[in-house]
């Protein structure tokens, strides 16, 4: 699992989903995302293509220029993340581009929805956090509709309220990492209960797993690799067999033992 970071906007994902059919009448085929792995705060859009250009531009005109530049940017491998243009962007705005294996599902005008949809996201309690997400961001709950049934208005100055919000949103936020924290615990205990990793040492050949971007549930596997080092006893540095030049980080769950006899 990921170790969850000290405070919102230090790590955030992004990714898109899709094709969806039908496409909408606007001619969106994708919803790209963006989500703070602490806050679990997301921003969403609704787009044609899945293209490198794309992603920039949303990360430019959606996250950047609204809420600032994230501190690192967690991504898969898709050509669209990977792209000089992405890299040269992530360069210019001081950030840390970080690649993770692609798995998530898929979610007549669903583009018309997908605003609310957010919404009712991010002013819900999150599972994993215990916290909502909209209050992790700005340090108050959102507005919802009837909120301003009541017509009486009462505006107060408080000197200490930037200290008091700031202490507000830090036990916010170290309230968030232990849930998540806990939450992840619960998980690899479910996890390690129902399997069992096969042993891997320096030498070994393997196929690494991997998802097709056009279809992200179309499991494929690509190799061989050998094991050339070990990072911890889970996670591996492996090397193409035809390719030398080739390295990936891995980890056990995406690796698949091969016999050297084969080869």
């Amino acid at each position: 699992p990921i170790k969850p970071p000290d405070g919102v906007w230090q790590l955030v994902s992004m990714d898109f989903h899709g094709p969806i059919t039908p496409t909408s009448q606007r001619g969106n085929k994708y919803i790209i995302s963006l989500t703070d792995v602490l806050a679990k705060f997301v921003v969403t859009k609704a787009v044609h293509d899945n293209t490198a250009q794309t992603a920039i531009r949303f990360l430019k005109e959606g996250i950047i220029s609204k809420f600032g530049t994230p501190r690192r940017i967690l991504t898969d491998n898709g050509t669209h993340f990977t792209s000089t243009l992405m890299d040269e962007l992530i360069e210019q705005i001081g950030a840390t581009h970080l690649y993770s294996t692609p798995y998530h599902p898929q979610t007549n005008d669903w583009d018309d929805q997908l605003p609310f949809v957010t919404f009712n996201y991010n002013a819900s309690i999150h599972s994993s956090t215990k916290q909502i997400p909209f209050e992790m961001m700005f340090g108050r709950l959102p507005v919802l509709p009837f909120d301003y049934q009541d017509a009486n208005v009462t505006l107060t100055h408080d000197s200490e309220h930037v200290k008091k919000l700031n202490q507000f949103l830090s036990k916010l936020n170290e309230q968030a990492k232990l849930n998540i924290i806990k939450n992840q615990e619960r998980y690899k205990q479910r996890y390690d209960t129902n399997r069992s990793d096969p042993l891997y040492n320096i030498g070994d050949l393997v196929l690494v797993k991997t998802l097709s971007m056009r279809h992200k549930f179309d499991i494929r596997y690509e190799g061989p690799f050998r094991i050339i080092e070990r990072l911890t006893p889970k996670t591996f540095i492996v090397q193409h067999i035809k390719k030398p030049t080739l390295h990936r980080q891995v980890t056990t769950d995406v690796l698949i033992p091969i016999f050297e006899r084969i080869y």
